[in-house]
């Protein structure tokens, strides 16, 4: 009992530490490492929705696999009801947060339209359980994922006959995804940024002048006091963990993350009901957070875009109206002002920083509508 209450307690400063990324689990009461005796309580409803995600359709396409990526194992999932569909391949957020185990609660009306490729980065869910952590610490660079998936892009061209994929990145994904679109734009019809990270630090001043604000208008004194311990902030003192963690716990609290709601458990706790994972990978998801998030928060904090004034390819860029988890006014003033082929900022009035389950209707629309054209050429 003593250990498990340890346990649960390191789970919880983790999960306090990931406010200062883009996507974090603090707060989360009922979290991946808690999962010990909670799997037979789930194994009805997976086994539901295993039966339901499954593809049937002649010309579909399920499968998961291993590619190799930069010497290191990463796990792949690629669904669709049609081979002849573009891909969209996703680079999901974090670090360390995997997509694959969550998309079956909004990627299914998608794979109608689209090929989507899943797949967890290194030290990521599945893919930190499938490599040996003693040389993988080392690794852990903005550039190394950038050229993964460059690398994963390439492999998939020559694997399902495509002249081109589309690139969509969410949250610190986008961070990797747009470099490589940036690298090499001969791969991608269009990059599309979900919760796109412009600028580190200015999202943490955007965010934190949120938190306090509506700290202020909902008079909540606690959440006042603590906010203004760190004003200014990010200000110019350092960016600590504990500065971060204060800073990031309001915003997300007043909606920063899921709009009009508190940090939600559904989005959690879905990878508990994944037909792609099992328990061992899902405690797998915390423990890749622990082994990624100190080697990279340098590198994270210095995130700049801002210098970009020309993009290469066509750019969406899809902001939600209450996003301050990875804010959108950064986003929508590098927008007015870059240079591309075509450009077009789409707004998810009613989302913030999850609006694939949010507006899970607006996004497909918008996919089948401004980016489906643009692949099938």
């Amino acid at each position: 009992m003593l250990t498990n209450r340890l346990r649960a307690n390191a789970c919880q400063h983790l999960r306090a530490f990931l406010l200062l990324l883009a996507i974090s689990v603090a707060f989360h009461p009922a979290g991946h490492a808690q999962n010990n005796n909670v799997t037979d309580k789930y194994a009805g409803g997976k086994k539901l929705i295993t039966g339901l995600s499954k593809i049937l359709s002649p010309n579909g396409v399920q499968e998961n696999f291993e590619a190799t990526l930069g010497g290191t194992k990463q796990w792949v999932f690629v669904r669709g009801q049609d081979r002849n569909n573009p891909i969209i391949l996703f680079v999901h957020g974090g670090p360390a947060s995997p997509m694959s185990p969550v998309a079956w609660t909004w990627q299914r009306p998608v794979e109608e339209y689209f090929t989507m490729v899943q797949y967890d980065q290194r030290a990521s869910g599945k893919s930190f359980l499938s490599n040996d952590t003693t040389n993988l610490g080392a690794t852990l660079h903005i550039d190394r994922y950038v050229d993964d998936a460059i690398e994963l892009a390439e492999q998939l061209r020559l694997k399902y006959h495509k002249k081109k994929l589309v690139l969509m990145g969410h949250s610190w994904g986008t961070i990797v995804a747009m470099r490589a679109a940036l690298k090499r734009p001969d791969l991608f019809y269009v990059y599309i940024g979900a919760g796109q990270n412009i600028n580190t630090v200015d999202n943490e001043r955007v965010s934190f002048e949120f938190g306090l604000k509506e700290a202020i208008r909902r008079n909540d004194t606690t959440a006042i006091r603590e906010l203004r311990s760190i004003a200014p902030y990010p200000g110019d003192q350092p960016i600590t963990r504990e500065r971060i963690i204060i800073a990031r716990k309001w915003p997300q609290e007043y909606g920063g993350l899921a709009a009009y709601r508190p940090v939600p458990s559904y989005f959690f706790n879905a990878p508990l009901l994944s037909p792609e994972y099992d328990k061992k990978d899902v405690d797998a998801i915390d423990e890749g957070n622990i082994f990624t998030l100190g080697r990279v928060i340098d590198e994270f904090l210095a995130v700049d875009f801002k210098n970009v004034k020309t993009f290469p390819i066509p750019v969406l860029m899809f902001m939600g109206r209450h996003d301050y988890t990875t804010p959108s006014e950064p986003t929508e003033a590098w927008l007015k002002k870059v240079k591309a082929p075509y450009k077009k900022g789409v707004w998810f009035e009613n989302s913030s920083h999850l609006m694939m389950m949010e507006e899970p209707g607006k996004f497909l629309l918008t996919l089948v509508q401004d980016v489906r054209p643009m692949a099938l050429k």
